[in-house]
């Protein structure tokens, strides 16, 4: 065997092992974002929910003096954020745990191996 062919495959084998690392270290750092996020999201809400009536009190007191419109706002404003945001993070989630994530991985795969060989031309 050439020596040559033998320094080719060791170096194969650890751009493949640093390959797989890499993968696994930005699978696990998107995991982390997801939780994060989902952290966020309950702390943010949990605290929207509590505050709630406090926001009624002050904002009617001062300024919509018991208009019930301005109430279903505030509440209608609360609820919402908490319908939307989720939306987005189980988009999030399914982008991190789903399909999605496997689909996506693929198609980088497939353009950094394009750009590979369009700069061995």
């Amino acid at each position: 065997m050439d020596t040559n062919q033998v320094n080719d495959n060791h170096v194969n084998e650890d751009y493949n092992r640093l390959s797989k690392y890499e993968r696994a270290k930005t699978k696990v750092e998107s995991i982390k974002r997801f939780y994060n996020h989902t952290l966020v999201f309950l702390i943010i809400n949990i605290i929207l929910y509590f505050l709630r009536h406090k926001f009624v009190f002050i904002l009617v007191n001062k300024n919509a003096l018991g208009n019930p419109e301005f109430l279903d706002w505030i509440n209608w404003n609360v609820y919402g954020t908490t319908i939307v945001w989720g939306i987005i993070l189980v988009v999030h989630g399914i982008i991190v745990f789903g399909n999605i994530s496997w689909y996506m991985k693929k198609w980088e795969e497939r353009e950094i191996q394009k750009y590979i060989n369009s700069y061995h031309d």
